[in-house]
C-alpha cells in the first residue's frame, strides 16, 4: 500500500519508511509522484499544520498522505521557536544557522529545559483522517555535539542518555524521539484502521 509523505526531507522519509514498512506500507515522496504542492503552514499548533499538509497532498496525489509537523519548544523562549522551528530566523538560514541563532538567544539562560513535539496527520482520499502526537523532553546544550541527525539535533540533549540526538544512532534516537513516539502511536492507529 502506497502512502505519500508530505516532506522533501530525506531524513524524515527514511525515519517514516523504517517504522511504517512493518505494516506493509511503502512511503513515497511527493517528488517521486511528480506532485508539487506548497502548503502554507498557517496553523497555530503542530497538529493543525500537519493536517493542512496531509489534506493538501492527499488531494493532489489521490493517495493517502501522511504529514508531520514538529519543532523544538524551549521553556526560556516561552515555548519558541515552536511551530516556527523550521522558519526560525527567516528564509536565509539553514539548520546550522538556526541552531546558532537558538544558542545566541539562549546566552545567559540558566534554565535550559526544552522538549521536541511532533504531530502526525494522515488524510485518506475517502475523507477519513488519523492523528497522533509524541513528545521528548530534554534540554538545550551549550554547544552543538555529534554528527548525526538534522535540524536542532546537535543541541538537543537528552539527560538520561547524556547525549544529544546527534550523538545517538538512528535506532537510539527513534526509540525515544518525539517523532518515534508519535509514529508508534500512529502506526498502531493505522494498523487498526487498515484492518477495518
Amino acid at each position: 500500500m502506497k502512502f505519500v509523505l508530505a516532506t522533501h526531507n530525506p531524513g524524515k522519509i527514511q525515519e517514516m519508511q523504517a517504522i511504517l514498512s512493518q505494516l506493509g506500507v511503502e512511503v513515497v515522496s511527493p517528488a517521486e509522484l511528480g506532485v508539487d504542492v506548497d502548503v502554507e503552514e498557517t496553523g497555530e499548533t503542530f497538529a493543525e499544520n500537519a493536517m493542512l499538509k496531509a489534506k493538501a497532498i492527499c488531494a493532489a496525489a489521490g493517495l493517502p498522505a501522511i504529514a508531520d509537523d514538529s519543532g523544538l519548544c524551549v521553556d526560556a523562549l516561552n515555548g519558541g521557536p515552536g511551530v516556527y522551528s523550521a522558519r526560525y530566523g527567516g528564509e536565509g538560514l539553514d539548520d546550522a544557522g538556526r541552531t546558532a541563532l537558538l544558542l545566541q538567544n539562549m546566552r545567559g539562560q540558566t534554565t535550559r529545559a526544552a522538549h521536541f513535539a511532533c504531530a502526525i496527520a494522515c488524510a485518506f482520499p475517502n475523507g477519513d483522517t488519523l492523528t497522533a502526537e509524541g513528545r521528548c523532553d530534554g534540554a538545550v546544550a551549550f554547544a552543538p555535539m555529534g554528527q548525526g541527525g538534522f535540524g536542532y539535533d546537535p543541541v538537543f540533549l537528552v539527560p538520561e542518555k547524556a547525549k544529544t540526538f546527534s550523538q545517538m544512532t538512528a535506532e537510539e534516537k527513534n526509540e525515544i524521539s518525539h517523532r518515534g513516539r508519535a509514529l508508534r502511536t500512529f502506526s498502531e492507529k493505522l494498523a487498526t484502521y487498515l484492518k477495518r
